[in-house]
């Protein structure tokens, strides 16, 4: 019998493998499909790859005034960097760790046991980090027309001239902006009143304002009853019809869970993902789990941690924890979306003295001097602790673990205040928007 068997290898299983070598334990790990997983193979390196590509020429044509674009077969570009990436963060570390690998299909039999291949693998300790898949809602019409996933946005077999893009969250924003620099024509179709609706409303108006400027149509509110085929492929909802060349699916992921877990004694939560306690382990105590297949924030980095967090537990009797109030979130357009802990209306919901301060981008010297004036810092406080910080404007992914550091440690905005910040740059805005609590920041020099 194994130690351990980690089900997955994606971000969650290898974090969970090196954890368990840590600790002198090899591991069994169980896969299928790409070595990696989502990220490294179709989610967050070739997308931002193919995001940067796209910004370049955007760069290019307001510096020389000329209509450039990418070409589609940019898209094979990033191919070279997705297979240098999992070969040496993923496929490399096989060897260099003490792992038995086996490829196929696992289903537990057991509550010590899986099947793969036809062969039984029993270990003492399992952890399930099975990661997500695209989810594809039940529009009629829409198995006979066809779609895109990102998987299929990444890699497209021909040209497209226009995009219906279904959904308003992440994926949708990062995909509408990257086709519409490539002069693609792109609508995104929101369900919710607001792009991003589980973000703070500034951010949802600041998100709409982005893709607007970018060139994309917009429609919020809306229902997609059905899609036929036409001179391209129409979407049918009740504010009239879209018609396009393609229609990407960006309707959010769903946990990858049908791996027999009736077997092995372990439930499912309410959001389809396996249920687990704070420690991450499920009904059944040998058994674990991390990652997208929680249904919770499906983040690479949260992923790897959880793993890691997951095996310790698991192999020590630990009793970690993930703080995922300090787990920050960052949409990946330009300029981008950030954000870390609570939102004001989160915070008021909660007992004790919530404030909070907006600081405008237009009020930060980095902002002024690469001309990038669009968007805010907005900073939430519980009873003189900083919970919440949100943040749209030029590179602000690079500051926000800042922010999440800030969370975790309990920080108070004189503790931001009394640090020295490099001038001129984006994070001096997390320093500006403390300094907003007690001061009339319009009012104040540079570097006060």
């Amino acid at each position: 019998m194994h130690k351990l068997a980690i089900i997955g290898y994606g971000a969650a299983g290898f974090a969970a493998m090196i954890k368990a070598n840590e600790l002198g334990v090899k591991p069994v790990l169980i896969g299928k499909g790409e070595i990696g997983g989502t990220c490294v193979n179709v989610g967050c390196v070739p997308s931002k790859r193919m995001l940067y590509i796209a910004e370049i020429y955007k760069k290019a044509r307001e510096v020389t005034g000329s209509e450039v674009y990418p070409p589609f077969s940019s898209f094979q570009e990033k191919d070279g960097l997705v297979q240098e990436m999992r070969k040496t963060k993923y496929e490399d570390l096989l060897s260099y760790y003490d792992v038995e690998l086996i490829q196929g299909e696992a289903r537990f039999i057991s509550p010590h046991a899986v099947k793969v291949n036809g062969q039984v693998i029993e270990a003492e300790k399992f952890v399930i980090a099975t990661g997500s898949s695209p989810l594809i809602p039940r529009i009629p019409g829409l198995d006979k027309v066809g779609f895109w996933t990102n998987r299929e946005a990444l890699s497209p077999d021909r040209r497209i001239d226009s995009l219906a893009v279904i959904g308003g969250r992440a994926l949708a924003l990062e995909f509408a902006q990257m086709y519409s620099r490539m002069k693609v024509e792109v609508a995104i179709l929101q369900r919710s009143p607001v792009l991003i609706p589980d973000w703070e409303p500034e951010a949802s108006v600041e998100a709409r304002r982005i893709m607007e400027n970018d060139g994309v149509a917009v429609v919020t509110g809306v229902n997609v009853k059905e899609v036929r085929k036409g001179a391209g492929k129409i979407v049918i909802t009740d504010k009239g019809e879209v018609e396009a060349d393609e229609i990407l699916l960006a309707t959010g992921r769903k946990p990858n869970v049908d791996l027999g877990l009736e077997n092995a004694g372990v439930r499912l939560n309410e959001r389809g993902g396996i249920k687990v306690d704070d420690e991450l382990r499920t009904d059944n105590p040998h058994i674990y789990a991390a990652g997208d297949v929680l249904g919770g924030k499906m983040l690479e980095a949260l992923a790897g941690r959880q793993g890691s967090i997951a095996t310790e537990n698991a192999l020590t009797g630990s009793h970690k924890r993930v703080d995922e109030n300090a787990v920050p979130q960052v949409i990946f357009t330009q300029p981008n979306l950030a954000r870390v802990g609570l939102t004001e209306a989160e915070a008021r919901a909660k007992e004790g003295e919530v404030e909070a301060r907006v600081l405008p981008m237009s009020s930060v010297a980095k902002a002024e001097i690469i001309n990038s004036r669009l968007g805010f810092v907005k900073m939430v406080t519980m009873n003189g602790r900083i919970v919440g910080v949100h943040a749209v404007g030029e590179n602000v992914a690079e500051m926000i673990g800042e922010a999440a550091l800030a969370i975790r440690f309990g920080a108070t905005v004189h503790d931001l205040i009394d640090t020295v910040h490099m001038f001129p740059t984006i994070a001096e805005s997390l320093r500006l928007v403390a300094l907003a609590f007690r001061s009339d920041v319009s009012r104040l020099s540079c570097c006060v």
